[in-house]
Formats: structure tokens, C-alpha cells, sequence
């Protein structure tokens, strides 16, 4: 692409049009000879100083928000949504041919989007998805590395998306992609806002900047749809511009679940727009999936679908992986598998089990390494007010020492009469509870949910799915009663 034709509404220069091999602000990368190198200042690195490597690499144009004297060099007022524009452009701008849905909150992102995802394949529509496990195109699967891609990947996603026709692209719009401005092209037909609970405190300081963060999906929104259960979202309803309706369990909204009835098998309750009222099933637990599956129901009218058909694919969907996942064991007590990594999520998956258990809900968590550590003794107290037996371990420690994260967490036993063990290793901790599972108990791995692996030190993954280590243990229990 020409250079003149690449930066054409962003900026001016006096350049010559040569042609423009690639895009990117990734030092990391390999760069081919002619491309356009970004300058964005970080919190840990300022790629303004890498600006003369990436010539050297073959960069020849060197997009900066401050003159570092290059012959070759656009100064921009903002480099972080120039980039995203360039990006935008670069890939032909898929952005306008695609119908965007977006979803965001702290809780129920990925059970939204992917059961979203699954009605409206069901009524007829071809659908990328973009997300916290994994990113789809139809039946094809892309993996991902972020909840919100950065904009290079992000775009040619969409790119891709838009080449196969999608009629909707559902996305996860996490507050770092909304904050650092990745989504700063997009339209969204349909914003939704969960709720807002602690977390990313290590990213963003105070709940009032999480807010803030959130709040700017709906400000590139033609609607929303905000969940009035959360006080959060009462506070967007007076805040925003654009049209909104409402959605709630427990108070008078534009879309309500009355009549609820939970089981650990799933949910029923009567959905009501103020025009009707229709019978729902749903086969995932607790209140907060009536809450996620009451917020499909409603983007989909929005969107034009009556609820009847989304109802009735609604009864149809299957469960969502690392989302109260029960994982196979043939034997009397049941190991469930869930992402829960923050206070509220962990209250509410456990609460919902507890409810409906016949045994004990022994719940096995840790907590994450370098960050948010002010939310480390609000989970213990939470698992341990929500459980009959607790199983203290590691998460994803990553540069700290797991020992210290578990100190850290303890504080939140404090008055707690709740037993527990403390086991360090994660795989060693999940052996232990399979071991001493006994009839009709039912056991919690909360953290890990859909995620295959384990972060260690210097950022190291290494393989962990505790669906395979559940089976090791398994099968370590069979040999040994033998």
C-alpha cells in the first residue's frame, strides 16, 4: 500500500509515496524492507527509543509523537490510536462491513459471547467470535492470546471475518483493549455490561478507573444493554449517551427472569419483555447464568430476533468450557472445572453448587502472581465462606514465589472456622483431592477454567490441563485399589 493511501485523514507529511511493506509497532517482530515502524510509549518500554533499530531493520517510515530527528520520521498527536487507525486501513477497514456485538464487565464475558454465539448460529447466522478461550470463525478456531488482540491482530481477524461473510462478530472487550484504545475504530451495534466486581486493580489503580475503562465501549455503541442488578450498571444507565435498555433477576427492567428455579443440572425461569412472557431453560447453574442467559435473550431482540427462536435455541446450548465444567470421573463424587479468579465470580459459582450438593463442596484455588494482590485474602474469604473444605494451592505465580501469593491469601481465613489444607503444587494439590474425595462431594478447581497451561517465572508456560491431571489421578486411584 502507498504510503499517502495508508495515512490518508491521519496525517500529513511531505515523505515521498513509496510503497508500504507492512505495519507494526512490535520491535520483536521481523520486519521486511519498507515497512512502517509505530513508536508507542508503554508502561515499562517507549518504542520511540527503539525508533533507529527498526530503520536498521529495514523500517522506512517511523510514526512517533515526538521529533527524534529522522529524515524519515511522522510526528502524530497520539501514536496509540494512530496505530490502531493505520491498522484499520491497512486491512482494508473490515470494521465497516462487519455487525459488531460487545460485551464487557468483569464477570460472564465468555459464557455471554460463546452462548450468543451458539443461538444465533442455531437461528441462521454465520458468526466470528472474539474471546477470552479462544477466537472462531464458524467451525474454525484461532487461537488467542489476549482477551482483546492488539490492533494488528485484532484487524486482520476481522479482516478474515469480513472475507467469510460473517453476519455478526460477538467480542469480548476487555477494559486494557478499551483503555489502550484497540477498539477505537470499531462500531458496535450492541454494547452489554455485565457487572463490575474487583479486579485489574494492578492495571488500573482504583474501581473508578476499571469503570471508567468499561464505560467507554458504550460511547462506540448505537445500544446498550446494562444488567441493573449491578449498582455499576444503575450508574452507567445516567451516564451514557446512547440508547439502553436494562436487564435484571431481581428488579423491574426492559427484561426480566421472574419465577426462578436453580438446580445444579441448570436454570428455569419465565422471561418477560413487557409484552410477553415465555418459559426459559438454561443448562448452566446458578443465578448469575439466568443473569447471562437473560442478557443473550435481550441483545437478540435488540438485534431484531424474537424471543421465542432465541429461547428455543437457548434450551439447546451446551456448557462453556472451564465454565462450571463438570469433568468426567465414573466414580461418586464429581470434580467441576471453573475460571472463577475473582471474589464475586468465586461466591457465586460455589454458592450455586453448594445449593443444590448432596455432599461436601471442597473447593481447590490460588491466586495469581503479579496481580491485583489486594484481591488474594477477599477470595480465600469468599471460598471459604461458600465451601465445606478448602484446598489451598498455586495459580499462575509468575515472577513471585507461590508461597508468598498463598501467604497473602491466608489473611482472608482470619476468623474463618473453615478446614483446609495447604498444598503448594498445583498438580500435587489436584492428586490430593481426588485421592480423599469422598461419596457425593463435589470439587472446585477454580482459576484455571479454559486456560491449558501454567505461567511461571520470566513469563514460562508450561502445560497444565487439569482435565488430564484429573485423569492421572484417576487413574493412580484405580492402580492403588488394585
Amino acid at each position: 500500500m502507498k504510503l499517502y493511501d495508508l495515512i490518508e485523514g491521519l496525517a500529513e507529511t511531505t515523505l515521498e509515496n513509496t510503497e508500504i511493506t507492512d505495519v507494526t509497532s512490535d520491535t520483536r517482530k521481523k520486519v521486511s524492507a519498507g515497512a512502517m515502524f509505530v513508536c508507542i510509549k508503554g508502561k515499562t518500554f517507549d518504542g520511540h527509543d527503539a525508533a533507529r533499530d527498526m530503520i536498521e531493520k529495514g523500517c522506512s517510515v517511523i510514526v512517533c509523537e515526538r521529533d527524534l530527528g529522522l529524515d524519515c520520521q511522522i510526528i502524530v498527536g497520539d501514536t496509540r490510536e494512530t496505530y490502531v487507525r493505520l491498522c484499520e486501513a491497512w486491512f482494508g477497514h473490515p470494521e465497516r462491513e462487519l455487525n459488531l456485538i460487545g460485551v464487557t464487565g468483569t464477570n460472564g464475558k465468555t459464557t455471554i459471547t460463546t452462548v450468543l454465539k451458539q443461538v444465533l448460529t442455531d437461528m441462521g447466522c454465520r458468526i466470528g467470535l472474539i474471546g477470552t478461550c479462544q477466537n472462531e470463525i464458524g467451525d474454525t478456531i484461532y487461537p488467542t492470546a489476549r482477551t482483546t488482540p492488539e490492533p494488528y491482530d485484532l484487524y486482520e481477524l476481522l479482516r478474515k471475518m469480513a472475507d467469510a461473510k460473517c453476519d455478526y462478530v460477538i467480542m469480548e472487550a476487555s477494559s486494557q483493549g478499551l483503555e489502550q484504545k484497540r477498539l477505537a475504530g470499531c462500531r458496535f451495534k450492541v454494547g452489554v455490561f455485565t457487572n463490575l466486581t474487583q479486579d485489574h486493580l494492578d492495571v488500573h489503580g482504583t474501581m473508578e478507573n476499571y469503570y471508567q475503562a468499561k464505560k467507554i465501549l458504550f460511547s462506540i455503541s448505537d445500544n446498550a444493554i446494562i444488567n441493573i442488578d449491578d449498582d455499576y450498571g444503575k450508574r452507567y444507565l445516567s451516564e451514557i449517551s446512547c440508547p439502553a435498555k436494562t436487564y435484571s433477576c431481581c428488579e423491574k427492567a426492559d427484561f426480566t427472569a421472574e419465577d426462578i428455579l436453580l438446580s445444579t443440572s441448570g436454570v428455569k425461569y419465565v422471561f418477560s419483555d413487557g409484552k410477553r412472557k415465555q418459559n426459559v431453560r438454561f443448562n448452566m447453574p446458578g443465578l448469575f447464568n439466568v443473569s447471562n442467559s437473560l442478557a443473550v435473550i435481550a441483545c437478540c431482540e435488540t438485534l431484531g430476533f424474537a424471543p421465542d427462536a432465541s429461547i428455543r435455541a437457548l434450551a439447546k446450548t451446551g456448557g462453556v468450557r472451564g465454565r462450571a465444567e463438570v469433568v468426567p470421573t465414573g466414580r461418586d463424587f464429581t470434580v467441576i472445572c471453573d475460571y472463577a479468579h475473582t471474589p464475586d465470580a468465586l461466591a457465586n459459582v460455589l454458592s450455586a453448587i453448594k445449593e443444590g450438593a448432596d455432599g461436601k463442596v471442597k473447593c481447590l484455588f490460588g491466586c495469581g502472581g503479579n496481580r491485583d494482590a489486594a484481591k488474594r485474602p477477599l477470595m480465600a474469604a469468599a471460598a471459604a465462606d461458600n465451601s465445606d473444605f478448602l484446598i489451598i494451592t498455586s495459580d499462575n505465580p509468575r515472577d513471585e514465589d507461590p508461597d508468598d501469593i498463598i501467604d497473602d491469601l491466608m489473611k482472608g481465613l482470619d476468623g474463618k472456622d473453615t478446614p483446609y489444607i495447604r498444598i503448594t503444587d498445583r498438580r500435587e494439590a489436584i492428586h490430593w483431592a481426588v485421592k480423599n474425595a469422598e461419596k457425593n462431594d463435589i470439587i472446585v478447581l477454580a482459576g484455571k477454567g479454559h486456560e491449558d497451561y501454567q505461567i511461571l517465572a520470566g513469563g514460562v508456560k508450561i502445560h497444565f490441563d487439569e482435565r488430564e491431571v484429573v485423569a492421572e489421578a484417576l487413574d493412580e486411584l484405580s492402580q492403588a485399589e488394585k
